[in-house]
C-alpha cells in the first residue's frame, strides 16, 4: 500500500499553478509507493523553491541556482535516495545554468521539476531565462530585448536522456510525466509550464491551455533530430509528453568507485588520512 506524503500551508498567491504541482508531486510520489524517508526534494530559492517546506519528505534549500549540485551529491552518496528538484525556471536556468548543463553530462540519477512560468516570481517580476522577447516588466520597462531560452532544446543538444515538458492544466498528463521521469534511471528533466497569475499576464492559464497538444503514440521520442525540432515548437502549438529519451549509463554506472563495493554513505572513512593531506598545506 502505498506510504501516505503529508503537505502543508503555503505562501503562494490564489490561482498559482505551484499548488497543481505540489498535488501532483505528492500523488505521483504516492502511486509510486515511495515513503517519504526515501525521498530528498531539493530546491534552490524562489517561489518554487519553497516547494520542500510543504511536502513531508527529507529536503534542502540552498542557495539561488545550486540546488543541482547539492541533490547529485546526495545521490552520489546514497544511491537508494530518491533526489528529486522542484525549483523555478530562474533558478534552474538563469543562476543555475551552468549546473543544469554540466549535470546533464554527469547524468546522476536525479529528477528535475523546472516550475516554469517564465517570469522571476519571488524578485518581483523581471524577465527571466525563458520570459518572452518584448514582455513588459517593472524592470524591463521598454520590454525583455533578450531571446528566451529554450531549455528542451539545450538539454537536448547537452546530452539528456529524459527530456519532457507538461502544462499545469493537464493533471493527470504531469502525474504520469512526473512518475516516469523519476523512475528514469539518469538525470530526468520535466519543464512545467505553469501561470503566475500575479506578475506574468502574457502566459496566462488560458494562454496555455490554447496552445498547449499532447504528444500521441505515433511520435518516436527517440529520434534525437525529431526530437530537435518538436522542441523548438513554442508559438501557436506547444508540444506537452516525452520530448527526448534515450537510455544511457549513469554516473554510477559510469564511476569504478561508486560502481564497486558499499555506498559512500556506508563506507568507514581514515580522519588520519584527510588530516595529513590538511597538513601538507600548512
Amino acid at each position: 500500500m502505498s506510504k501516505e506524503f503529508c503537505t502543508y500551508e503555503t505562501a503562494w498567491c490564489p490561482g498559482c499553478g505551484n499548488f497543481v504541482i505540489l498535488e501532483c508531486l505528492k500523488a505521483a510520489l504516492e502511486q509510486l509507493g515511495k515513503d517519504p524517508s526515501e525521498v530528498l526534494v531539493a530546491a534552490g530559492i524562489g517561489q518554487a523553491a519553497k516547494t520542500p517546506q510543504y511536502i513531508s519528505t527529507n529536503s534542502f534549500c540552498g542557495l539561488h541556482g545550486r540546488s543541482l549540485p547539492a541533490a547529485a551529491a546526495a545521490k552520489i552518496a546514497n544511491e537508494k535516495l530518491t533526489v528529486i528538484i522542484n525549483s523555478g525556471d530562474g533558478d534552474s536556468y538563469g543562476e543555475g545554468g551552468n549546473h543544469f548543463i554540466h549535470n546533464i553530462r554527469r547524468n546522476v540519477d536525479i529528477t528535475h521539476f523546472v516550475h516554469d512560468n517564465q517570469i522571476y516570481a519571488l524578485t518581483k517580476g523581471q524577465a527571466s531565462p525563458t520570459s518572452v522577447k518584448g514582455l513588459v516588466t517593472g524592470v524591463q520597462t521598454d520590454g525583455n530585448m533578450n531571446e528566451p531560452l529554450n531549455p528542451m532544446l539545450l538539454a537536448i543538444a547537452a546530452g539528456a536522456g529524459f527530456v519532457a515538458r507538461a502544462f499545469t492544466g493537464r493533471k493527470e498528463h504531469l502525474i504520469t510525466l512526473m512518475k516516469e521521469a523519476i523512475q528514469y534511471k539518469g538525470y530526468a528533466l520535466v519543464d512545467i509550464l505553469q501561470p503566475c497569475v500575479s506578475l506574468n499576464h502574457v502566459n496566462t492559464f488560458a494562454w496555455y491551455n490554447k496552445r498547449v497538444y499532447e504528444l500521441d503514440q505515433s511520435y518516436d521520442n527517440s529520434d534525437k533530430i525529431v526530437a530537435m525540432q518538436k522542441a523548438m515548437e513554442f508559438d501557436e502549438h506547444i508540444p506537452i509528453g516525452i520530448i527526448y529519451r534515450e537510455d544511457k549509463h549513469t554516473y554510477h554506472q559510469k564511476n569504478e568507485v561508486l560502481r564497486n563495493g558499499l555506498p559512500l554513505l556506508d563506507r568507514k572513512t581514515d580522519p588520519s588520512v584527510v588530516n595529513k593531506f590538511i597538513q601538507s598545506y600548512i
